[in-house]
């Protein structure tokens, strides 16, 4: 294994609620992340994945101090950046960089790609000659057509417009990129194609990245390990290929169980775990576990009431599950009425 790139330890972000006209009173917070711990490794893929809503985007954004955390420690490439002003900050940026979500909103819509590639460069002082080959070179790299820098990003296609913004977050030669969602927005089709070019530049710029998604199919193909997130919290991490044969957790069970089977037999075959209601607000998250009240292998006193800790199950996989052992062996089984066939 490698060196830590990336160390988070107990991370929390709040978001204060605030009420009233004339004089605002706080009445609350939204705790989109509370209590998140999670090691990246240099040169290798972590996936990110959950339900919308559960925190996983505001965890990566953090990760790069574009929002403040509440509490907890931010380490990358052993310098801890949790508390450093902006001014301190600053020089470090260029080691770590983000892929947005949508590349239709993400992109200045007055400047043309040039631009847009060469404006991290010009704000770090790259000479400008210096410049325009950087820019020529990285449309190049990410597969744009040698005219991309005069034109636009109206002019292009949603997967055209993310490798420009792929190619905006290389320019600086980063070593961590967060790709929030990076391809949620496109066909499946051109969804390939980001995934293999995104491995690419992995191997020839020694990159290393939090893969942020909610489709658990994408994940498998780019990711050495997988993270899943619920309320806030990290459920389980696992190497990519244990998290799909053995999942441990009843959580991870359930978004495995709802991904589809490209055999129609299998698919009409196969049990799939029926999570009941919805997902509990964040302001008022429910205590004990936070899947208690969906989980399907629920026991009443202790789930109810304990916050299951992060443990070790097997080599390089982790939990927070009081009952992972016992779910395995088969010792509890979920509820008939939380379980039905493939619909």
């Amino acid at each position: 294994m490698s060196l830590p790139l990336v160390e988070v330890t107990d991370l929390k972000v709040y978001f204060p609620i605030r009420s009233g006209l004339v004089v605002e009173r706080h009445v609350g917070d939204v705790k989109a992340v509370d209590g998140v711990s999670l090691t990246i490794f240099k040169g290798e893929t972590l996936g990110l994945v959950g339900e919308s809503g559960c925190g996983k985007t505001t965890v990566g954004r953090t990760i790069l101090r574009l929002y403040e955390p509440t509490s907890g420690r931010i380490v990358i490439d052993g310098k801890d950046i949790t508390d450093l002003p902006e001014r301190e900050l600053r020089p470090l940026r260029d080691k770590m960089q983000m892929v947005f979500q949508d590349p239709y909103s993400s992109l200045n819509p007055r400047q043309n790609v040039g631009s847009i590639v060469a404006e991290p460069l010009l704000i770090h002082g790259m000479e400008r000659k210096e410049v325009d080959a950087k820019v020529r070179h990285l449309i190049e790299v990410v597969g744009l057509p040698h005219d991309a820098a005069n034109r636009y990003p109206h002019e292009f296609s949603g997967g055209q417009r993310q490798r420009i913004g792929l190619a905006r977050s290389l320019a600086l030669n980063p070593a961590l990129i967060v790709a929030d969602e990076p391809v949620s927005a496109l066909d499946v089709s051109i969804q390939a194609q980001m995934i293999n070019l995104l491995e690419d530049l992995q191997d020839e710029f020694d990159l290393t990245y939090l893969f942020v998604a909610h489709d658990l199919a994408v994940v498998r193909h780019i990711s050495d390990r997988i993270a899943v997130m619920y309320l806030g919290k990290i459920m389980e991490i696992a190497p990519s290929q244990e998290l799909y044969t053995a999942p441990s957790h009843p959580y991870t069970k359930a978004l495995l169980s709802a991904v589809p089977i490209p055999d129609p037999k299998v698919e009409r075959s196969r049990e799939r775990i029926i999570l009941k209601g919805d997902l509990p607000s964040p302001v008022n998250p429910p205590p004990g576990c936070r899947f208690h009240t969906r989980c399907p292998y629920v026991q009443e006193t202790r789930c109810r009431t304990e916050v299951p800790e992060l443990r070790a199950m097997k080599q390089g996989q982790v939990v927070a599950c009081h009952f992972a052992e016992e779910i395995a062996d088969g010792k509890i089984t979920p509820r008939s009425e939380m379980v039905g066939l493939a619909p």
